[in-house]
């Protein structure tokens, strides 16, 4: 019987490795795996690099796991935002490396990776310093640069919903990186806010099939302010 949900975080972060590429979900706080973060650092996985839409703030979450030194690269598209001390601290001390990405080309370099695409083509960075030393085509008269897809070796993730089989639903704005992420990745955990009966998940509601979901923890959050309106 298939059966993806894990007992406990310790279970569903088991077996990570030391130099591995993380690919974490979320749109600053919007459907940031915020527990699964925590896990990893408890799980104690180091010389990280981590992609992700920006680098953290305050310093919880994603900014503690790079202030602990966890973590040797960032790749993201928003690494400066409010209160991301942690970043511009160690970015600036040479601690920590970073490849900035334009958004969409970051969607786009996972969402090829889990399609099985080597590379593509996109004119966003052409003729820019992020464009330099990078192939370089030409396209109905527009310069184009060549992007490589961007595979991890672990994705962290997070659902609305998630049945045994690791289909999953996602809420609103939540919705955002995790489910090219969820695709990209050699492995992939989930922290779902309900587990549901399998069946529940109408097929035409499932946003991720379980064949891309590896493991699933039960992480209770609750709605802001009512399952209805929550974000």
């Amino acid at each position: 019987m298939i059966n993806k949900i894990v007992r406990d975080m310790a279970e569903a972060m088991a077996g990570v490795k030391d130099g591995s590429t993380v690919l974490i979900g979320g749109f600053g706080a919007a459907g940031q795996p915020d527990e699964l973060i925590d896990g990893l650092i408890e799980q104690g996985a180091t010389d990280l690099t981590v992609v992700c839409n920006n680098a953290g703030t305050g310093r919880v979450g994603l900014a503690r796991l790079m202030e602990l030194g966890r973590v040797r690269k960032i790749i993201c598209s928003f690494p400066r935002s409010a209160g991301s001390v942690v970043f511009e601290d160690l970015y600036k001390a040479g601690k920590l490396e970073l490849e900035i990405v334009p958004q969409g080309t970051l969607a786009e370099r996972m969402r090829a990776a889990g399609a099985g695409i080597p590379a593509f083509y996109t004119p966003t960075a052409a003729g820019t310093q992020l464009g330099r030393g990078k192939e370089e085509r030409e396209f109905n008269g527009r310069a184009h640069v060549m992007e490589l897809a961007l595979p991890g070796d672990v994705a962290l993730v997070e659902a609305w919903e998630a049945d045994r089989w690791g289909n999953l639903t996602y809420r609103r704005s939540g919705r955002n990186f995790n489910p090219v992420m969820a695709m990209a990745a050699t492995l992939t955990i989930v922290q779902a806010e309900k587990i549901v009966e399998l069946g529940e998940i109408e097929g035409e509601r499932v946003v991720t099939p379980g064949i891309f979901v590896d493991r699933v923890v039960n992480v209770k959050r609750g709605a802001p302010w009512g399952e209805a309106g929550a974000a």
